[in-house]
């Protein structure tokens, strides 16, 4: 074990935020209105009582991007757990399917699946990552492996009051950050850095997207407006639903 360098993991941050925001701002850029109209419920719009192109446009928007934003963000954390691991246990990103990063420690060997939080999965997807931590334990046993395997679900945010859950356990927050690093304060540590250029990157995209509201909403108004200036929508089911053009 090393001591975790703090600084390194500050430059790590800051090397590769950007990353995200660049790869958050190119997410909204790439969007089609007709695109994102197929993908969204209009009957939930209609009863949530959306009376304007602009708000549901709005609408439309912030439920692509919260979806975009959770999956891209959770890849940066990723690549920071397993740089931190790195720097403290030789971590390493494991080749192996559903397994995102592997190390030992104190005579263990740790299967890692990483996750952002604690909420992440339905049953099925439950049930897949165990699949994924029996067949990597096999692969391991087969190549001649001879140390105590365990499995581990880390949840890079929230919190887990029972972390044993059978054949694997589960640690989150403060406990995630600290098993992979053996600092009990990076959790919070880990704050800071994070908000490297924030304010120039989120003005950069405040700006796109306004530009975005305003011409999905021109579009919108062109196709899904009736002449009395009200959205129309069977217009809009029959497009997102029936495959009308």
């Amino acid at each position: 074990m090393n001591p975790l360098n703090l600084n390194s993991v500050t430059e790590y941050v800051e090397q590769h935020i950007g990353d995200f925001h660049a790869r958050r701002l190119q997410s909204l850029r790439k969007l089609k209105l007709r695109h994102v109209l197929k993908r969204k419920n209009p009957y939930l719009f209609k009863a949530k009582n959306i009376l304007t192109g602009e708000r549901l446009v709005a609408t439309l928007l912030d439920a692509h991007l919260s979806s975009q934003e959770e999956t891209i963000f959770g890849e940066f954390l990723e690549g920071l757990a397993i740089f931190v691991c790195g720097q403290v246990y030789g971590g390493r990103k494991s080749s192996t399917e559903g397994i995102d990063l592997e190390f030992e420690r104190d005579g263990a060997h740790y299967l890692v699946s990483i996750k952002s939080g604690p909420n992440w999965g339905n049953s099925r997807q439950v049930s897949k990552m165990r699949d994924d931590f029996r067949k990597a334990i096999r692969i391991l046993g087969t190549s001649g492996n001879r140390q105590h395997t365990v499995a581990v679900n880390g949840c890079c945010y929230g919190q887990e009051t029972n972390p044993a859950k059978g054949d694997y356990v589960k640690y989150c927050g403060q406990q995630f950050w600290e098993f992979i690093s053996g600092d009990a304060e990076l959790y919070t540590a880990l704050i800071e850095p994070l908000g490297y250029q924030a304010k120039q990157r989120n003005d950069e995209f405040l700006r796109a997207y306004a530009q975005l509201v305003n011409t999905f909403t021109l579009e919108f108004a062109a196709e899904f407006y009736t002449a009395d200036n009200e959205i129309d929508w069977v217009r809009l089911v029959e497009f997102n639903s029936r495959g009308v053009s």
